[in-house]
């Protein structure tokens, strides 16, 4: 399958289905192919079956956190395009997560067109 400007696709990963439905729903609008998951171990699965062109993924959730998650795509496909969200401004792992190879990241709660910016940029 070829995939045009339009058709990128995206996954996003957040224990809060708030966020899951809000992300899957502005970047549906816009013609991205758009999969989700709740939990890191899912990320992974996905990450493996879909091969998403750009992940966005919450920094704190239960079970694997997004930098344990980072740790392992970063293994398996060091170029993938990662943008962590967090609602906690902890300087060192924002550093960890840029060392690791974090695209970009975003605060929470996060202005919707900021992070369609940083989707945008990140894909072009």
């Amino acid at each position: 399958m070829t995939k045009t400007n339009n058709h990128h696709t995206i996954l996003v990963v957040d224990d809060q289905m708030g966020v899951r439905r809000l992300l899957f729903e502005a970047f549906q609008e816009e013609g991205y192919q758009v999969d989700m998951a709740a939990n890191g171990s899912d990320a992974l699965e996905k990450i493996d079956q879909v091969r998403p062109d750009i992940v966005l993924m919450d920094m704190k959730m239960p079970g694997m956190s997004g930098l344990e998650v980072l740790r392992e795509v970063k293994k398996q496909d060091k170029d993938l395009k990662v943008i962590l969200m967090t609602a906690y401004g902890e300087l060192e792992i924002v550093a960890e997560a840029m060392a690791l190879g974090v695209t970009e990241y975003v605060t929470k709660p996060f202005d919707i067109n900021e992070v369609r910016g940083l989707v945008r940029k990140a894909l072009a």
